[in-house]
């Protein structure tokens, strides 16, 4: 039976407490009567997460956490006691985090990206927020323009570092965000480049035609929204292309110098246009 995993588990008899629910290999695990079905029958398989009672004990439920195991998420702290924190992943009894797995001390109503795994000592779920121990950048197998899903960890005056799908490290540089983006998110994302050291470069956008840079992309949607035409080109000053586009001028003018070879605009001294 899987600690922290969701299991399909037959119902073996009802009793007092709850029903009793078993698997192929003869363990068992009691499912208290608040999470018991409205209909059911003995041998009916059902669904349900694993995870340890106050007393250590294993217990079913049919509520469905924030995180499983050996996944990432985005959790609040509810409280810090002389043992450690404790965090809300949607169960009745909250996730421990000790403080050796802290990688700052946390604080009560503070969010945290958390990693759920199973103490090897104890046997026992634990939350860490020390993420990057539990990432790796060796055996990947990703390549430019693949799409991947990124949980986002903090932001950072150079862009906002991500997590790819579960496994490794990655970043979204500063002039490759163009949406408001938090710590905690969960989005599609996508590969722009895999550097010699396996760092990996990601942007929001797909990049597009002929390999179109996101800034490029970026544009030819403000374009489209604005009904062809924008008001900014060679002339406009930094402040007002990064407060209209959110991005430098000197961003601004590769990505539109790109499209006006490809003919897909044209410059004017007022402005840019689609063709």
């Amino acid at each position: 039976m899987n600690l922290g995993q969701y299991n399909s588990l037959s119902i073996l008899r009802e009793t007092d407490p709850g029903l009793f629910l078993g698997d192929e290999q003869g363990n068992e695990v009691l499912l208290p009567h608040k999470y018991k079905p409205e209909q059911y029958e003995i041998g009916q398989r059902l669904e349900v997460f694993v995870y340890l009672d106050n007393q250590q004990r294993p217990i079913a439920t049919t509520q469905e956490p924030y995180v499983t195991l050996n996944h990432f998420a985005y959790l609040r702290c509810c409280e810090v006691n002389q043992h450690g924190a404790f965090m809300d992943w949607g169960l009745v009894k909250q996730l421990f985090v000790p403080f050796r797995e802290q990688a700052r001390p946390m604080k009560s109503g503070n969010w945290y990206v958390i990693y759920l795994y199973l103490d090897p000592k104890t046997d026992r779920l634990v939350g860490s927020s020390k993420t990057n121990r539990f990432l790796s950048q060796e055996g990947m197998s990703l390549k430019k323009f693949d799409a991947c899903e990124i949980l986002v960890t903090h932001l950072t005056e150079k862009g906002a570092n991500v997590i790819i799908n579960e496994r490794h490290q990655g970043l979204i540089y500063i002039d490759d965000i163009f949406e408001d983006i938090r710590s905690g998110d969960r989005l599609t994302a996508y590969v722009k480049k895999v550097r010699d050291d396996n760092k990996v470069d990601i942007v929001l956008q797909p990049l597009g035609y002929k390999g179109i840079e996101p800034n490029a992309e970026y544009i030819l949607q403000e374009l489209e929204a604005a009904g062809g035409f924008l008001p900014l080109s060679d002339h406009s000053t930094p402040d007002l292309i990064r407060q209209e586009l959110g991005m430098s001028k000197k961003l601004f003018k590769k990505a539109i110098g790109f499209l006006y070879k490809e003919k897909r605009i044209t410059i004017a001294e007022d402005g840019i246009s689609l063709t």
